[in-house]
């Protein structure tokens, strides 16, 4: 039993979860605010133009009471706050980046050659191919990078 504790708190301490905690407080709390947000500023803003209020839309059928303005209310909730998270790890993103240089492709030096004989692949610094055994005209620019 000590052993599963152990495990347990070894997982529960770890760093990502911990941020994860962290995380889902933070979001519950600012999910009430776009909650209120959208509540009090945009709901009544919008029922200007159709005169009610979205939560206000409801749909009786028999026994039965559909309410689907609070979740049209809910829809606009969810676009609010994907698009303010959005904007928040673009933000971060942009941080994160700021103080870093772009990286420089780096050109590498060519290593290997074609025999033009067998086509096989041959260090650069051949004159005869080890595959076919063909001797292999060193062109000027091959002879100079050679040398160093």
């Amino acid at each position: 039993m000590r052993k599963i504790f152990k495990e347990f708190k070894d997982f529960a301490l770890r760093g990502n979860v911990l941020d994860l905690a962290v995380g889902v407080i933070i979001g519950s709390a600012f999910q009430n605010i776009v909650k209120s947000l959208t509540t009090n500023i945009i709901s009544p803003i919008l029922g200007c133009f159709s005169e009610v209020d979205f939560s206000s839309f409801s749909l009786k059928i028999g026994n039965l009471n559909l309410t689907y303005g609070a979740f049209i209310t809910d829809v606009i909730n969810f676009i609010i706050m994907a698009f303010i998270v959005f904007l928040i790890v673009k933000f971060m993103n942009k941080l994160a980046n700021l103080g870093k240089k772009e990286a420089v492709p780096v050109v590498k030096e060519a290593t290997t050659k074609i025999c033009p004989h067998c086509f096989s692949e041959i260090n650069i610094k051949a004159d005869r191919c080890p595959f076919c055994t063909s001797e292999l005209v060193i062109e000027e620019n091959e002879s100079v990078e050679q040398e160093k």
